[in-house]
């Protein structure tokens, strides 16, 4: 959290069609009887970057920007590097608004609809988009989110829910093009962005230590950055990926336990890396949170410093190999198979379902033995399996749909 002045200087993180992008904007200020709003940026440009240590980069570096203007600005362009992230509560997913409206609403998704059209219309103003401006002024009904979670009770709440959907169906990707089109990234040193980097890192490492705890984490395994947070905590983020959603977890190992974030009856997973650290911000679960480092993982996720970064090695697709396995083994991808068991296996396991670690790591039926052939190339014993391959492929649909009953995503309001 900035303090004094500085905090009239915020970093902010908008999820674009492009991708997430960071910026810094000053909400409000007053001069010379004049109120004033500000983004980073020169002239018609709005600045982002990809990551904090380019934003920092850009600070430091002296470049000319409008937000130089700001009274506040040299005390916030000397804080300490960890106040150049964005927190959780100032991440916009401005592309994940329409998918928030298909869903009912909860007192959290009309929160958060409220805040990326507060943002998206402030961007608009203070960057004269006709097109952001004229969505917000001639559709009125879109103001309703601001009254919270209590104008969308009952059938007529309902229905007004359904009025802002098709309104914002017929525009907002116009919305998000012009504001996608605002955007520029202008070139920084890439000296400087190492040391930037490094600033981060060494920020990160200095928060302080959890005190003592029933267990200590493994190691995470290879991948991450030596003396970042994911390396120094043994907890992985994972990536979950089904045939109509993917998720993202943690999960860490103690000995040769897999603990999930979760309660033992479930994993507890959400759509995007904000809504994770959301959770863990503001939530102990029943396992994970006995491990000594989940702590730090809680600090970042406060201070609006947690990175949650999936290696290719903690992704898990289960999505498209019932159609592989119906074609037959050479079809199938060794390694997407590979994890996809050491997943399901980790789950049964963490669940303390037997049958389902059985279904995967045992033999006797079809799906067994496809499956232990596949993975073993090179055991001459083995028979190849013959086609069709029409009750693999079957065992494995139902299989995936056991695993999809054991992954909740549980209300971060």
């Amino acid at each position: 959290m900035l303090t004094g002045m500085a905090k009239d200087i915020v970093p902010i993180e908008l999820g674009l069609p492009d991708g997430d992008v960071t910026t810094l904007w000053a909400p409000s200020w007053r001069e010379d009887n004049d109120d004033w709003e500000a983004f980073l940026g020169l002239g018609d440009d709005l600045y982002a970057f990809d990551t904090t240590a380019e934003l920092l980069a850009l600070v430091r570096s002296g470049a000319e920007h409008d937000l130089q203007d700001h009274p506040s600005w040299d005390e916030f362009a000397s804080s300490d590097v960890l106040a150049f992230r964005a927190t959780d509560e100032n991440c916009f997913d401005l592309v994940g608004v329409l998918e928030l409206l298909g869903d009912k609403p909860t007192e959290s998704s009309v929160d958060e609809i409220d805040q990326s059209f507060s943002i998206a219309r402030s961007i608009g103003e203070v960057c004269e988009l006709d097109t952001v401006t004229k969505f917000f002024n001639g559709n009125p009904v879109l103001a309703s989110v601001t009254h919270g979670m209590d104008e969308f009770y009952g059938r007529d709440g309902l229905k007004l829910w359904k009025q802002i959907r098709k309104t914002v169906a017929k525009g907002w990707d116009d919305v998000l093009d012009a504001l996608q089109d605002v955007i520029t990234t202008p070139p920084v040193d890439h000296g400087e962005v190492a040391t930037a980097n490094r600033d981060l890192e060494t920020a990160e490492a200095a928060l302080p230590d959890p005190g003592p705890e029933e267990d200590e984490a493994d190691a995470a395994p290879a991948g991450y950055p030596e003396g970042s947070l994911w390396a120094r905590v043994g907890i992985d983020p994972i990536r979950i990926v089904f045939a109509d959603q993917e998720y993202l977890s943690l999960r860490c190992y103690l000995g040769d336990r897999p603990v999930f974030l979760g309660d033992e009856d479930q994993v507890f997973v959400f759509t995007s890396g904000r809504g994770l650290s959301r959770y863990l911000a503001d939530h102990d679960d029943d396992t994970l949170s006995r491990v000594a480092t989940y702590e730090n993982v809680k600090v970042a996720a406060v201070d609006g410093s947690l990175d949650v970064h999936v290696t290719d090695d903690n992704t898990y697709v289960l999505a498209g190999l019932d159609r592989d396995i119906e074609v037959g083994p050479d079809m199938v991808d060794t390694e997407q198979l590979g994890l996809a068991v050491e997943f399901i296996a980790d789950l049964a396991n963490y669940v303390g379902d037997a049958e389902l670690e059985a279904s995967v790591t045992g033999r006797g039926s079809a799906l067994r033995r496809f499956v232990h052939y596949v993975l073993n190339p090179d055991d001459a014993k083995l028979l190849e399996p013959t086609a069709p391959f029409d009750d693999e492929a079957s065992e494995w649909r139902d299989l995936v749909d056991d695993v999809e009953q054991l992954v909740t995503t549980p209300d971060i309001a």
